[in-house]
């Protein structure tokens, strides 16, 4: 099992190009960022941590395509993701080629993390209704592969139109840049990981073992080979007993979280993090 890692980057924690260059140089497997266009300072919305309070950190969000490629600059091995990307909330003609132009920056290193997300008001500002961001969401990645993959593309959904179209570059993995699908298990996600991503990315993890036999049986209704998922929880905080327990399930890799906070604070835990490369391996 892979040792990645998972960082809430912010205009005030360690710059994430210095964080990619130091996670490299450790031999860290991947690095991904999430993603917050903006907060409305509306609370309808409970936190998705369970805390009373939003942290600030959710304010302070770079936008990870562009944080992603200095990374990528910067770098030549450690895969680049984001955990998580909203794309319901982005035009996907637009945002199709902003992905492609990271994936051939980084030499095809680029992981697409996306999920359904959590606050009703940011995705309500998008011109999103909350109650359908799960196909709004799948409409606008499979949008997106026509524009990677087809030389002519168009699309015609619910929420997505355009017309027959040519698009350039496309990203070098093809037929998509390698996507992870977010989220707690459930049956839509299930069906919508099997139909048009490449794997499952839970935060935590918790639980996995059961999911993962809902998860195979997807696969299985849907033709596609579950052995080959890329199954990667992110966010963890790893305990002796949790990630023998990750690694006994097979798992692609584990994204274990870096705090969000200064250089000196930072490098720390990554110097404590490195010995689990060598235990999971």
């Amino acid at each position: 099992m892979k040792i990645g890692l998972a960082f809430h980057a912010t205009d005030l924690a360690m710059d994430v190009t210095e964080l990619a260059r130091e996670a490299e140089a450790r031999g860290f497997y991947a690095l991904y960022l999430p993603e917050h266009t903006h907060i409305p300072t509306s609370r309808r919305t409970p936190p998705a941590t369970g805390e009373a309070e939003l942290d600030e950190v959710y304010f302070r969000s770079p936008d990870p395509i562009v944080a992603l490629a200095a990374a990528a600059a910067v770098t030549e091995r450690i895969l680049l993701g984001t955990g998580i990307a909203l794309p319901m909330e982005h035009d996907p003609i637009s945002y199709a080629k902003q992905i492609a132009t990271l994936d051939r920056i980084s030499s095809g290193r680029f992981v697409f993390g996306i999920g359904y997300g959590w606050n009703h008001e940011e995705m309500e500002n998008h011109g999103v209704d909350p109650k359908r961001r799960r196909a709004h969401v799948r409409e606008a990645v499979l949008a997106m592969q026509a524009l990677w993959s087809e030389e002519r593309a168009s699309f015609s959904g619910e929420f997505i139109r355009f017309e027959e179209s040519f698009q350039w570059p496309k990203p070098i993995q093809q037929p998509r840049p390698r996507t992870l699908m977010g989220g707690a298990a459930g049956p839509t996600l299930f069906r919508h990981i099997a139909e048009y991503c490449d794997g499952w990315m839970p935060i935590g993890g918790a639980g996995m073992s059961a999911a993962l036999d809902q998860l195979r049986e997807a696969c299985e209704d849907a033709g596609r080979d579950f052995g080959a998922l890329h199954l990667a929880p992110f966010g963890v905080f790893p305990e002796p007993g949790k990630m023998d327990y990750y690694r006994s399930l097979d798992l692609t890799e584990c994204a274990l979280r870096v705090p969000s906070a200064t250089r000196d604070e930072v490098l720390p835990v990554l110097d404590a993090y490195v010995d689990w490369i060598e235990a999971m391996a």
